[in-house]
């Protein structure tokens, strides 16, 4: 079992490990050909003089000496060149900048540049550099190219300046173009060359053509001490192992954000499914509550059957059939004296009157309410004109059906109608007309919503009736905005602060965060404030 556990961890850990590998290649072949495309834009659209620099070259020179300066830049591009000269489905073949140095010979021929990439991606399908040089001698198999000559057998060359001449190397970026020299050369093996659209580039004599009538050359073996090889050595030595670094540290800085990428999508994915849950939970509880309520229905509705029928069997038992009489087990009269009994019986138990003249204090208007609607349902059950004025008597209507119907609906909406006035009447600040938007929607049942309120409450109501039909002075404490519709002030709420020599002093709203917080008016250039709770 334990080895079974390690070896699950085992692969769980390669299948991550190779893909945050994978994914680092990915993203640095992508960032180098998007550094490609920002070199030409810099160099094609002349960016650089808006950062002081002359040339192009100028600006690699210095703003990207770290990353390899212009020597490095002039590679990419011309990986770019070989890139675009390339039709579509042979472009993929081609993954990043350094596979394109062979091929860059055959720039200017771009069908032996298309059969040396056809012939590499036949033989494997993601070529190397090496894949592609050998496919470059298959078509190309005599080269009779210039070519550079090694560094200890260069030539010392002394030039006439404004000499014309043109780079003649098919593995020069800029083969076929053609320069001035300008300057002098900095050294015996290379010349300072001014191409027609400005840049300036330091181009080895090898890879010049129209040198010959301004050449005196003399050679200059040229060989370095043992102390210097081993000390250039160890430099690239040094420089390959922070290449190696930094590969190292891009790649660790990609899988981090990658994974800190993913643990955010698993948080929020976490938290909507919460949130889901608890929606779901409360559907849930609603659904729940519904049923309970339609099981009490159902129930309720079972038990009005059974006593329908009951009803109906009662009425069928006192009913006179022609066929079938009644025997010794009772006879009509008996019937009747039983049912007068019953009568007064009910008379004595309970007085109709006197209950809704003085209903029982808990609840009241709902006890008198159900009782009515009782009486109602059966007095049309057992069409007893008694029932019917009994519930009339409770209700305190007329004793028809439509009638007690009507005002059963009513005291329904009593116990919502003494909630909505008593909380418009507890918000502080409280106006007629806010007590008047609530209670004009209950106006039918004023005199059972009345009876309900506290001394207090209605004294309240009386109170906000009579001040609002007084009129309203503006004084300290108003709210009040300016009467002149063209002005910015009609918009604005302030407040009365004080009364100086007739006038009113106003603190604007807006300016309590100016210096200036409060001006003085006539009341006639006031107007109360017509917002909210106004």
């Amino acid at each position: 079992m334990l080895t079974l556990e390690a070896e699950q961890t085992s692969a769980l850990d390669y299948t991550k490990l190779n893909n945050g590998i994978q994914d680092t290649f990915t993203a640095i072949d992508r960032f180098e050909w998007q550094a490609i495309e920002e070199l030409r834009l810099m160099r094609d659209n002349h960016y650089y003089k808006d950062g002081g620099y002359l040339s192009f070259e100028d600006y690699c020179e210095k703003e990207l000496i770290k990353h390899g300066g212009y020597r490095r830049v002039r590679d990419l591009l011309s990986a770019k060149k070989v890139v675009d000269t390339l039709p579509e489905s042979l472009r993929e073949k081609i993954t990043k900048p350094s596979q394109t140095r062979p091929l860059l010979r055959l720039v200017k021929t771009p069908d032996k540049l298309n059969e040396a990439v056809a012939i590499a991606a036949k033989e494997k399908p993601f070529p190397t550099a090496a894949d592609f040089a050998k496919a470059v001698q298959k078509v190309v198999p005599n080269n009779t190219s210039p070519t550079r000559t090694n560094s200890t057998k260069q030539e010392k060359v002394k030039t006439q300046l404004c000499h014309s001449v043109t780079v003649s190397s098919l593995s020069h970026p800029r083969y076929g173009d053609s320069g001035v020299i300008e300057a002098d050369a900095p050294n015996n093996y290379q010349q300072i060359v001014t191409f027609s659209d400005g840049e300036r580039l330091l181009v080895n004599n090898a890879d010049l053509s129209g040198l010959n009538d301004a050449i005196v050359s003399e050679s200059s073996g040229r060989t370095y001490p043992k102390e210097y090889t081993e000390a250039i050595a160890a430099i690239e030595e040094r420089h390959k192992q922070e290449l190696e670094r930094l590969s190292q540290e891009l790649r660790i800085g990609l899988q981090a954000e990658v994974s800190a990428r993913a643990e955010e999508q698993a948080k929020e994915q976490v938290e909507s499914l919460q949130k889901l849950f608890k929606q779901q939970k409360e559907q849930n509880i609603q659904l729940q509550q519904r049923l309970d309520e339609m099981e009490s229905l159902r129930q309720l509705e079972i038990e009005n059957q059974q006593l329908q029928q009951r009803i109906q069997e009662l009425e069928h038992a006192v009913q006179q059939h022609p066929v079938q009489q009644w025997g010794n087990t009772m006879t009509q009269q008996a019937t009747k004296a039983l049912n007068k009994q019953v009568k007064q019986a009910l008379e004595k138990t309970i007085d109709l009157r006197s209950l809704a003249q003085e209903p029982p204090k808990e609840n009241a208007q709902e006890c008198l309410r159900l009782m009515g609607m009782a009486l109602k349902n059966l007095a049309n059950a057992m069409n007893n004109t008694q029932a019917l004025e009994a519930a009339a008597i409770i209700l305190g209507s007329e004793p028809t059906s439509t009638a007690i119907a009507y005002r059963a609906e009513q005291l329904e909406m009593l116990p919502q109608a003494v909630s909505d006035i008593r909380a418009v009447l507890a918000k502080p600040g409280c106006t007629w007309q806010d007590y008047w938007a609530v209670a004009q929607e209950y106006e039918v049942i004023k005199s059972d919503y009345w009876a309900e309120l506290t001394t207090q409450e209605t004294e309240l109501i009386s109170t906000l009736q009579n001040a609002s039909l007084q009129p309203r002075t503006i004084g300290i404490g108003s709210i009040v905005a300016h009467a002149d519709p063209y002005r910015t002030l009609y918009l604005e709420r302030g407040e009365v602060v004080d009364e100086v020599g007739g006038k009113v002093v106003v603190a604007w709203d807006h300016w309590r965060n100016e210096l200036k917080k409060t001006q003085s008016y006539s009341r006639e250039e006031l107007r109360f404030w017509q917002g909210e709770n106004q």
